[in-house]
């Protein structure tokens, strides 16, 4: 098959720049590897009902007052929000915890650019924990894909991108790749962490950020590929896997 006759694959590295991109259509990965995907992947593996995103601690608070069994979680900047029951890491969500219980959450960047996309065909979550299962859904659904970074607070960061590296160096033979930011986070990952995400993302600003608060075991997990081998897929307001 021509190259012209290929679904495109592009790589929005910033919110900021998600109007510059045609998501018409498409399917829209967002990606938050630090650490709202990365939890959304363990919840819905770990027996979640569900995950509702929510771009602000209020609606968090007051959507979870109103679903029975259900969990209110989220960060700003790294921490435990006030009025929040939990906070934005993985390992507080295994099987025995989160299983039949509805996730209620809302992060700093993650659950901000999710409800910014409008008009996308499809819109999934990505991290490292669920790497090969997004690669091997993007791949079938045979339509354009936008790898979109939460990034930080609207600024670029190397997660999130080495992650859009990873799937892009994983799938680009089935896609037009006529995008330099794919093409930079593609390179990024094959000559920087290739094989060993953690090591290359201890230089991070992100990494540095939440070290500070003593979550240096949070991020060792959330760059582990393919722990959590589930597509989580928005189905109306709800991150359910898809199946």
């Amino acid at each position: 098959m021509s190259d012209s006759a290929l679904p495109r694959l592009e790589v929005c590295l910033s919110p900021a720049l998600l109007h510059l991109y045609d998501t018409k259509g498409a399917v829209v990965v967002i990606i938050d590897v630090f650490r709202a995907t990365s939890t959304i992947a363990a919840a819905l593996h770990n027996g979640a009902t569900c995950v509702i995103p929510v771009a602000s601690v209020q609606e968090c608070i007051e959507l979870g007052n109103s679903i029975e069994n259900s969990i209110t979680a989220g960060e700003r900047d790294g921490k435990v929000a006030e009025g929040l029951q939990y906070g934005n890491s993985p390992s507080e969500y295994p099987k025995e915890f989160i299983n039949d219980r509805c996730l209620v959450l809302t992060t700093t960047n993650g659950t901000r650019l999710l409800h910014m996309v409008k008009d996308a065909d499809t819109i999934i979550t990505g991290a490292f924990l669920n790497l090969s299962a997004v690669c091997d859904f993007l791949v079938a659904q045979k339509k354009n894909v936008l790898l979109g970074c939460a990034a930080w607070k609207d600024r670029f960061n190397l997660e999130d991108t080495l992650f859009a590296g990873a799937v892009v160096n994983k799938i680009k033979d089935h896609f037009s790749v006529n995008c330099d930011s794919a093409r930079a986070a593609n390179y990024l990952f094959e000559h920087s962490a290739e094989g060993d995400a953690i090591t290359f993302l201890r230089d991070s600003s992100h990494y540095k950020r939440l070290s500070a608060y003593g979550l240096q075991g949070d991020m060792e997990y959330c760059a582990t590929p393919d722990l959590h081998p589930v597509v989580p897929i928005l189905k109306g307001k709800e991150l359910v896997i898809y199946k």
